[in-house]
């Protein structure tokens, strides 16, 4: 009888074979697995830069700034070594050199603008509401004063106020008669001496003059008398023969004791403060147009004051952007004001809020304008004497700047400044920083304007590098001309 061998189906084959291969190789792992190892180790090394970093970036050794670095494979046509003073030079300090970080960006238009006053709200006129001689005048043209003090000092010649006082204290006076008659004939009505019908007359004529004394406290208080002078009159009997005027509040909003004298205690200007500024905003008087001694009549304006705490920015964009800037306002996307400084930079202020939109296009310039709300702040202070105070406002209105609009936002961008980007022919570069050198990488640019740029997020550079974010041109200049070949002075550089 014949023993035949038990025939292994296919379909088991190539699963036990890898079970003995898998097996063979753990047996005999002590004799293949270093060279492996180190094969991979070398490989990985040289594909990564510095070499020597551990899995969370930091070196082997944090005093030393060359350890851990791979020199063998360091390529130094693309790699440059600074000094600490070649850094300083170029600005690679502090925050010249930066982590990169996802962000969104602003794709934005540039238009042109000028500072400008809020109409109804900066300028406020002083006028007199009655006719008069200008006294006294207790401010100079261009002094910055607070609200509610003294300005001017005016001898009354109104004719009316002056015959509404004279009526008041005469109907005051008559009033005074009466009374006393009253209580005289009340004593004798009572003993029969007099008829009761006589007592009843006078005090109809009591009551008559009573209601007579409100009308004329009433046209007193439309001359501008408010009710505390109106008893002061009641109670002295005197006439009121100054009006003083005093300064209105930031809004241009007066109290009801603004208008004439002995309603304030106060006789001079109060003492501006850079302190006092910030909560309660200086006035300056603008312009003076009286001078004492002149005759002045009702109505008559005496002086201008002005308030620069918010102004606005007016900006003109054309007919093509009107759809952008609509899109802009109706998100409530910030707006960013660019002004010219004396070393030729713009100073950005950014946060701007876009308080409207015209509502009609300019016919002869083809432009819509919009207008930009503007805080304004105090720079400096110049006291005088007899506490006259001069203070300067950073912007005013008639200076000229531009207006950066956003028109289309992108999320989660690597967006750096237009000299972290270097560009030589059709290539972009910037520099990241690997201990004391900077390495040359090339990005690719998905969007730039005169102010930043936008990288692609493709892998070759993550949040968190560390990259220059000024002089990449100088740096490209630089390498070219280790390399020895000619330096192009416009290499790189964004016009």
């Amino acid at each position: 009888m014949n023993s035949r061998i038990p025939k292994i189906p296919m379909k088991y084959v190539w699963p036990v074979t890898m079970i003995v291969v898998i097996a063979g190789a753990a047996v005999t792992r002590e004799r293949w697995w270093p060279t492996l190892n180190s094969w991979v180790q070398s490989t990985v090394a040289d594909n990564r830069a510095p070499a020597g970093l551990d899995e969370h970036g930091e070196g082997e050794d944090a005093h030393d700034p060359h350890a851990g670095y791979d020199h063998a494979g360091h390529d130094e046509a693309t790699s440059l070594e600074l000094s600490d003073q070649a850094r300083r030079n170029l600005g690679l300090t502090g925050d010249g050199v930066a982590e990169i970080q996802l962000t969104t960006f602003s794709k934005s238009i540039t238009v042109p603008a000028v500072v400008v006053e809020q109409p109804g709200r900066t300028r406020i006129q002083v006028a007199t509401p009655m006719t008069g001689v200008i006294t006294n005048i207790h401010a100079a043209a261009g002094e910055a004063v607070e609200p509610n003090s003294l300005l001017f000092e005016i001898r009354l010649t109104h004719e009316d106020l002056v015959r509404s006082q004279t009526e008041f204290v005469t109907t005051l006076g008559e009033l005074d008669i009466e009374n006393r008659e009253i209580a005289r004939l009340q004593d004798v009505a009572t003993s029969g001496g007099v008829a009761r019908k006589t007592l009843l007359e006078r005090q109809y004529a009591r009551d008559k003059l009573k209601s007579l004394l409100v009308v004329q406290q009433e046209a007193l208080r439309l001359h501008g008398l408010s009710e505390t002078q109106v008893q002061q009159i009641a109670q002295t009997r005197r006439l009121l023969r100054e009006l003083k005027l005093y300064s209105p509040n930031a809004d241009g909003t007066t109290s009801k004791e603004l208008k004439l004298s002995r309603a304030f205690e106060q006789t001079a200007i109060r003492p501006v403060s850079m302190e006092s500024a910030v909560a309660d905003p200086q006035l300056i008087l603008r312009e003076l147009l009286v001078h004492r001694g002149e005759a002045v009549d009702a109505g008559e304006p005496l002086g201008t004051l002005v308030n620069y705490a918010e102004l606005y920015v007016e900006g003109m964009a054309f007919e093509q952007d009107i759809a952008q800037l609509s899109n802009a306002s109706r998100n409530d996307w910030k707006v960013t004001a660019l002004f010219d400084e004396a070393d030729g930079k713009a100073k950005e202020v950014p946060g701007l809020d876009i308080a409207y939109l015209d509502t009609e296009i300019d016919r002869t310039s083809r432009t819509l304008k919009f207008f930009v709300r503007l805080p304004n702040e105090l720079t400096h202070e110049n006291k005088q004497q007899n506490d006259v105070r001069f203070v300067n406002w950073r912007y005013r209105p008639g200076q000229r700047l531009q207006l950066r609009v956003p028109v289309e936002q992108w999320e989660d961008q690597i967006v750096l400044p237009i000299d972290a980007v270097a560009r030589e022919g059709a290539e972009y570069f910037v520099f990241q920083e690997n201990g004391d050198h900077f390495d040359r990488l090339p990005v690719h640019v998905k969007y730039r304007d005169q102010f930043s740029v936008v990288v692609a997020n493709d892998g070759q550079l993550f949040p968190g590098d560390v990259v220059a974010m000024k002089s990449a041109h100088q740096m490209q200049m630089a390498l070219k001309n280790m390399a020895g070949g000619g330096v192009d002075p416009h290499a790189g550089h964004n016009h």
